[in-house]
């Protein structure tokens, strides 16, 4: 199981195909296992799978009691094209609890169900939160400064839109700065061996 769920985090970006089925795997020896259930979420989300992401990543919050996968729960709604269940979803989350990442991410998600919706004042008040800081630089800030920037464009806010996607730009480069841009990956041997599953993951109570 455990070779299966690194499988996965490390063919996740270039393979997800792969990945997901690996993450199948997994699941058929550890259902019962939050990290199984989320790995499982990630890489259904990755493949487009949305109901079957929703239903794992749902899985793995009432498991752990972590939340730092709520904003993919939102999107996995939006990528159902249910931008009402995205929103009731996100507002029903104590955002006291979060990390500021999180807290980031589903202001992400929130903002893009409005646009769903057709609400783009809207979309930009979701992203207006604390972590929308123009001069400081965290994981973050270029995924949040460019979403604030798309929202902007959208208002036809154009020199704004321009001045916030510098912002992401400075704030990517901070970041590289700080801890280096992603190196090249290593070779390794790819373990290939999966499960075939003879049938989808059960639900749970199944």
């Amino acid at each position: 199981m455990g070779q299966h769920l690194a499988m996965a985090a490390r063919l996740i970006d270039v393979d997800p195909e792969l990945a997901h089925l690996h993450a199948i795997s997994a699941s058929r020896r550890g259902g019962r296992i939050a990290s199984v259930r989320e790995t499982l979420g990630l890489t259904a989300y990755t493949i487009g799978d949305f109901a079957l992401a929703l239903r794992e990543l749902r899985t793995f919050r009432r498991i752990s009691g972590s939340f730092d996968q709520v904003a993919l729960e939102v999107d996995c709604e939006r990528g159902l094209e249910r931008p009402d269940r995205a929103l009731e979803l996100g507002r029903s989350v104590d955002r006291s609890k979060l990390s500021d990442l999180a807290a980031a991410n589903l202001a992400i998600a929130m903002s893009g169900a409005r646009l769903d919706q057709g609400n783009a004042q809207l979309a930009l008040a979701e992203l207006e939160i604390p972590q929308l800081q123009p001069d400081t630089a965290f994981a973050y800030s270029p995924t949040l400064f460019s979403a604030y920037a798309e929202v902007l464009t959208e208002l036809e806010r154009i020199s704004e839109a321009s001045t916030w996607l510098a912002r992401a730009d400075a704030a990517q480069q901070a970041l590289d700065d700080a801890y280096g841009t992603p190196e090249e990956a290593e070779e390794f041997e790819v373990f290939t061996e999966y499960e075939e599953p003879a049938e989808a993951p059960q639900k749970d109570g199944e």
